[in-house]
């Protein structure tokens, strides 16, 4: 697929910084649009901008504060006028750097801190941006065999499969895997009110698979070498996903390598 609009918010680094490499590289006439809190710190970010100007737009987002979700919408909707993919990508462990492995080191801090980014921040971005999603033109996805668009555009939390109710068979990680789990009811919950309508955009939680990144780094000893992706080869994954989504898919949760996962 070419053309179309991209947004990735959490673009600075790990997974977001991937998919904007990716998607200016090898989706020629993209547009891409990548957020980050501190832009002028985002060294990777901005270089990539610098090879790419025509294809890449960076832009001032801190996915925890609403007022600057609100006002990228607003710059988006005055420069592009519509969205056909966005991607969803920051994402807190623990404000420690490592997940907790009991109730002691719960802590009110740590739960709200991730719940701000992983949760509520990916949210109130389906809030400002729907109407933009609803405007798509469905660049990303498949289409339907008579070649009819059934989507506008779509909608992607990475999640993790952590955030399984069902597949949580070890405990701990209490921060993480709840507002997982939160992250993955929204993701249905908004698949029910954005695929009513004409402006339909598909909303679905993708599991990345472990990727070396700065938020697994403390566990990579434990990650079997072949089980440890690099940012490439899951960005990968997941774009193979993204480009199979239509209308039936709206509402799942699928891992990297397309299966279902359980809610």
């Amino acid at each position: 697929m070419t053309g179309g609009i991209a947004l990735v918010q959490g673009a600075s680094r790990g997974l977001g910084l991937q998919f904007c490499k990716f998607l200016v590289t090898s989706r020629h006439g993209t547009r891409v649009i990548g957020t980050c809190r501190e832009p002028d710190s985002a060294a990777e970010l901005q270089t990539l901008r610098e090879r790419h100007p025509d294809a890449l737009t960076v832009l001032q987002l801190d996915v925890t504060s609403q007022r600057d979700i609100q006002e990228a919408a607003h710059t988006v909707a005055q420069e592009f006028g519509h969205l056909d993919l966005l991607i969803n990508s920051s994402a807190m462990l623990h404000p420690s750097g490592k997940g907790e492995t009991s109730l002691r080191e719960v802590s009110s801090e740590g739960l709200s801190l991730a719940l701000a980014t992983n949760t509520i921040g990916p949210l109130l971005m389906a809030k400002y941006f729907s109407t933009l999603l609803m405007k798509g033109r469905g660049m990303f996805g498949a289409q339907s065999p008579d070649q009819s668009r059934q989507h506008n555009a779509i909608l992607v939390n990475i999640s993790a499969k952590v955030g399984s109710i069902t597949d949580n068979g070890l405990g701990g990680w209490y921060s993480y895997r709840m507002s997982k789990a939160a992250l993955n009811m929204a993701t249905k919950t908004l698949s029910v009110e954005l695929g009513r309508g004409k402006g339909k955009v598909v909303c679905v939680s993708l599991h990345p698979g472990t990727v070396d990144t700065d938020l697994s780094r403390p566990y990579h000893k434990n990650v079997p070498m072949e089980k440890l992706f690099s940012p490439e080869d899951s960005v990968t994954y997941l774009i193979d996903n993204i480009d199979r989504l239509g209308m039936d898919h709206t509402g799942k949760f699928f891992s990297w390598n397309g299966s279902e996962l359980p809610w």
